[in-house]
């Protein structure tokens, strides 16, 4: 099976990944973050950098759902490839920090990419309130993250809502996350597998 989780920054995706991969003893698939080249640069300067960033995560995902594809064992990921093209380059091209022109090619390219991936089996949705966000951000501290503006953050709410709202490509589990802690707080993780497992399994 191919799970993923799906959501704004700082919504907790990377934790819950890890955290239901050593649960169901699923592949544990990370975004590419702490070695990505463009990080750093797009958040000091978004326009500059945008395409540059965005092609680095459409491949880094395609080559994710290939390996998905070929090893043949249960995995978990950490975002998708649907979200590069939805969520993050749409946003950059409505907000004025990617040209048409960049963006035309990008589009072209994913879609390229698009016709040889299979949804997930499931797909988790962690929504949150920009306060949430804004929480679990300043508590990780990590560099690069210290020049987001609130104003993307929102933005990017609003498509992920909207791209939910009309996704059909396969099961969905929308989880709020404002109100939990699946660190701190064992029952909240507990809750968030129960609901994994009916997903899946249709057991309690």
């Amino acid at each position: 099976m191919h799970i993923a989780i799906v959501g704004n920054i700082g919504a907790g995706k990377t934790t819950l990944a890890t955290k239901l991969s050593q649960h169901f003893k699923w592949d544990l698939y990370l975004e590419a973050v702490e070695n990505n080249p463009y990080l750093k640069d797009f958040y000091e300067d978004m326009e500059r950098w945008s395409f540059h960033l965005q092609v680095f995560f459409l491949n880094s995902r395609f080559n994710q759902v290939k390996q998905i594809k070929s090893n043949g064992r249960s995995v978990i990921q950490d975002r998708t490839i649907y979200e590069d093209a939805h969520i993050f380059a749409k946003n950059l091209h409505q907000s004025g920090l990617m040209t048409t022109r960049d963006y035309e090619n990008y589009l072209s390219l994913f879609e390229s990419m698009i016709s040889m991936v299979k949804a997930p089996d499931l797909m988790i949705y962690l929504k949150a309130d920009l306060p949430k966000l804004i929480g679990q951000i300043e508590k990780r501290n990590r560099d690069y993250e210290n020049n987001i503006r609130i104003d993307y953050l929102r933005n990017l709410n609003e498509h992920y809502n909207s791209w939910m709202s009309n996704y059909d490509q396969g099961k969905l589990l929308v989880i709020d996350v404002n109100k939990l802690d699946f660190v701190a707080n064992p029952e909240d993780l507990g809750s968030i597998i129960e609901k994994v497992q009916v997903e899946l399994f249709g057991l309690f």
